[in-house]
């Protein structure tokens, strides 16, 4: 399972957010630190400072005697710097990894607050074996690439990101879902329906909210979100926000503080133009009942049997 702690990538860039912020503090350039330090490579403290390569403790060390940084900033640092370590020993808790699910991983890994709006898919988070499949084969198919074997890594990749929300510690997740992301366009009747009944169940998780939106809601102003958009936020909060816009075949991270708010305000737009958490729960049970279940058909003796069993499930948690 993996492990409730920042990755070590999220800790490189707030180090490097640091050691930026004491040496302009010390007045400073980074030609200045290069030359009294005397590092044979110009990049490297650029490097550092971008949260691109590795700290070694003992550069560290160096860097923050130049800067003259007191006791509880040399600990916090230092500890810092252990945990932006090895990458390696991080990503192995995690049994299986991609480097495309890595990158959603590295943001979700330590979060105390995710939010994700998805308007055509369920969120990677949420979805089913069976759902992430179709979703992996169908993006695959576009860029010419049907390898079964490559296809069942990304999917088992995707679930090992799952066991962030059943951890002790797990972060508070909302999701806002278009009523269109939960259609037939997304998948085979069963694969759908299984879809729906795992989101009933991880909607009943004290640390899960799920909102869908109807297809008919005004947001805000007659607003339009253009994409979906996922949110971070991490428990120190000198770790920075962080927002990630979902672009089809390119993603966008972002910590900007004036693009962090724009989008945290069409969040608050979208959960109040949304069904509430309960009468959201109430519209997935129902459409997870009423779904063609994947060993009856409508109308068959056995069909409202297993219907029921949703329900009865959903009330015994």
């Amino acid at each position: 399972m993996p492990p409730a702690v920042p990755s070590p990538i999220l800790r490189r860039r707030r180090l490097g957010t640091e050691l930026r912020s004491l040496r302009e503090a010390s007045g400073l350039t980074g030609e200045q630190v290069i030359e009294r330090i005397g590092w044979a490579s110009a990049s490297k403290l650029s490097r550092l400072e971008n949260g691109r390569s590795r700290p070694d403790p003992r550069d560290i060390g160096v860097l923050l005697d130049l800067y003259g940084a007191d006791d509880v900033t040399r600990a916090e640092l230092t500890a810092i710097t252990r945990e932006a370590g090895d990458i390696r020993a991080w990503l192995k808790s995690y049994g299986a990894m991609t480097e495309h699910q890595r990158s959603y991983a590295e943001l979700e890994a330590g979060c105390a607050e995710i939010r994700e709006y998805s308007p055509v898919l369920v969120p990677g988070l949420l979805q089913t074996a069976a759902y992430a499949r179709v979703r992996i084969v169908s993006a695959r198919l576009a860029e010419e690439d049907t390898d079964p074997q490559s296809i069942e890594t990304e999917v088992n990749a995707r679930l090992a990101r799952q066991a962030l929300l059943q951890t002790a510690d797990a972060p508070r997740y909302r999701a806002v879902l278009e009523e269109g992301a939960l259609g037939r366009r997304a998948g085979p009747a069963e694969v759908i329906r299984e879809q729906l009944v795992q989101l009933c169940e991880l909607a009943a998780r004290p640390n899960v909210t799920i909102q869908v939106l109807p297809r008919d809601a005004t947001i805000g102003d007659w607003y339009l979100p253009p994409t979906a958009f996922s949110l971070y936020r991490f428990p120190d909060p000198a770790d920075p926000e962080t927002l990630a816009i979902e672009g089809g075949f390119t993603d966008v991270v972002s910590h900007d503080a004036n693009a962090l708010n724009r989008y945290k305000m069409v969040f608050e737009w979208l959960g109040t133009a949304a069904r509430s958490p309960s009468d959201s729960l109430a519209w997935l049970i129902e459409a997870a009942e009423t779904a063609a279940p994947p060993t009856a058909t409508y109308g068959s003796p056995t069909a409202p049997a297993q219907r029921r069993g949703i329900s009865e499930r959903l009330t015994e948690r």
